[in-house]
């Protein structure tokens, strides 16, 4: 049987909905989001978020399961065109620790979208448990690495630090910076591991390396060594916070450092405007905040 031409890789996992889909998706959130006027942390919304994520448009449904089945080289889905927008949106805010625990369109929007992928899930001893965060930047904490900073952040993966990091990550933009330039570095272990020789590899997949947490977590640590890749040795997942990981030693040094080159080398600014979200599979694509001075509000959603 003929299976026809494959589908390009970057073009399998980047998808701009038609203005009917955008209305479809629409309706559905604008449901979601008038149903009872609970909170997005509310077991019964949830429920009933799962239960509406059958009415997602269908081309929406079709890439998120190929992306949930294999990711690709690069481990990145790019959605385009939903319906969230300034028109309406409450000013960005400035305060630490914010997030979001009204069910508007643009929450609605994230999490219909992130349950057909998977979970939603959140982390006690971070913004409060919180499933839908802000990540915007805060006035005086302009210099930390954190998701309230506005220094770029490192290369790293979500919660690297964490035994339970989410299996995937997602960002919606509802405003980019004045410029519309702002991005995400991007890279992917996939491809970045392709260029290490055995030797270097090797020594990555020791448990070798600790990882510190992020300033955003209240309370949370780990000094139990661990490798920076795991899994299959030629397909292996990463487990790195290039600001946070630490070598236990001068050769896992060199290797971290090469590591680091080699996520570079591959890596890939990703703009997203108002009204686009990215996906990134957390154990294979990494991502650095390369804001600066930004007025962004993007919403965040870790997912299992």
């Amino acid at each position: 049987m003929n299976q026809g031409t494959p589908v390009p890789e970057r073009a399998q996992f980047d998808l701009t909905l038609t203005d009917g889909e955008r209305n479809e998706l629409g309706q559905v959130a604008a449901l979601l989001a008038d149903a009872g006027r609970r909170q997005v942390d509310d077991r019964e919304w949830l429920a009933q978020a799962r239960e509406l994520t059958s009415r997602l448009p269908l081309r929406l449904r079709e890439v998120v399961r190929r992306f949930r089945h294999d990711p690709g080289d690069d481990a990145v889905m790019a959605l385009r065109n939903l319906p969230v927008g300034d028109p309406g949106l409450p000013a960005t805010p400035t305060v630490a620790e914010s997030v979001e625990r009204t069910a508007t369109v643009p929450a609605a929007v994230a999490v219909l979208i992130s349950l057909y992928l998977g979970e939603v899930v959140a982390y006690r001893d971070e913004k409060s448990g919180a499933l839908v965060q802000n990540v915007v930047p805060v006035p005086g904490r302009e210099e930390s690495q954190s998701n309230g900073g506005s220094i770029p952040l490192e290369l790293h993966v979500e919660n690297a630090f964490h035994a339970h990091r989410p299996d995937f990550v997602g960002l919606l933009c509802l405003r980019n910076d004045h410029s519309g330039t702002v991005g995400t570095l991007v890279s992917s272990v996939r491809r970045a591991a392709r260029l290490l020789p055995d030797d270097v590899r090797d020594v990555l997949f020791e448990p070798r390396f600790v990882t510190e947490a992020p300033p955003s977590f209240r309370s949370a640590n780990s000094t139990e060594g661990h490798p920076v890749l795991d899994g299959i040795p030629d397909d292996p997942n990463v487990r790195v916070d290039f600001n946070a990981t630490s070598p236990l030693d001068d050769t896992a040094k060199d290797a971290l450092e090469l590591l680091r080159a080699a996520f570079l080398e591959v890596s890939a600014s990703l703009v997203l405007q108002p009204g686009e979200m990215a996906f990134l599979d957390n154990h294979i694509a990494i991502h650095a905040g390369r804001t600066r001075h930004a007025r962004g509000l993007p919403r965040r959603a870790d997912i299992r």
